[in-house]
């Protein structure tokens, strides 16, 4: 335990799996109290809860749709009954899936700028009240190296993305004499369960090496989690409204 976020309480939504459930841990290593927050299942959330509880950190697991301000709005007081007023919030909640032009249906279209988007707003939204209670707070926002380069048939993933990095500048600018700062982080490819079938396919492996300057076809979860908690540490004082790209050089250059 380092105790850097020692007495500080964070939220952190899609905290039950990938980036978001090292996020999780990683700010619990940290000193913090963590509400691990899932869409659905409480008990994937449990199980990191178990897991952050096992190595002596403080965590407990929450459910909610970020699509739903209600929801979030009642979180926010769950977690403030439990642990305190919030002055860490993690936006790690998102959804990536195809949206091939003509042949999208209007339901994923819907669902995934709700998720990446507004749910980020959300739960913007429903924090403010506790960070202006405790005097200031640290917000980071996840966008995407998508964000930053089309992917063919992921228009909308990428839009939402680019719409997540442009919402945390006019947040920032708004927020920060506050002292709440708002930043975004945008990840490449990242090892997670969700893209296990890819990272276990040699060829595409090999492909995706060949295309990445670094070499790395997917990061590690865990450095892509120490970036953002460098962005919610006071370290990262001066920084407000950054998107910060960290995806092995594969937006740097093309061939």
């Amino acid at each position: 335990m380092s105790g850097e976020f020692t007495g500080q309480v964070a939220i952190v939504t899609g905290g039950s799996s990938g980036i978001g459930q090292s996020v999780a841990e990683a700010l619990a290593r940290a000193g913090a109290q963590v509400a691990v927050v899932a869409s659905a299942s409480l008990e994937k959330a449990a199980e990191v809860c178990r897991g952050i509880k096992a190595e002596g950190g403080s965590a407990r697991p929450y459910v909610a749709d970020v699509r739903d301000p209600e929801a979030l709005a009642h979180l926010v007081t769950e977690v403030e009954s439990d642990f305190g007023a919030v002055g860490l919030l993690v936006n790690g909640a998102g959804v990536f899936v195809a949206t091939p032009a003509g042949a999208t249906d209007p339901g994923a279209a819907e669902r995934m700028i709700d998720t990446n988007l507004l749910g980020a707003w959300n739960a913007v939204s429903a924090v403010l009240p506790s960070m202006r209670r405790r005097g200031g707070g640290r917000i980071v926002n996840f966008s995407s190296t998508a964000a930053t380069i089309g992917v063919r048939q992921f228009s909308l993933y990428c839009a939402s993305k680019a719409a997540v990095s442009m919402m945390t500048r006019a947040l920032a600018a708004e927020l920060a004499a506050e002292g709440i700062a708002i930043n975004a982080i945008a990840p490449g490819n990242t090892a997670t369960p969700m893209n296990a079938a890819v990272r276990a396919d040699a060829e595409a492996l090999d492909a995706m090496r060949r295309i990445t300057p670094s070499g790395i076809a997917f990061s590690d979860a865990d450095r892509i989690a120490g970036i953002v908690l460098f962005l919610l540490s006071d370290r990262a004082s001066p920084v407000h409204g950054a998107t910060w790209l960290a995806d092995e050089g594969i937006s740097a250059a093309i061939g």
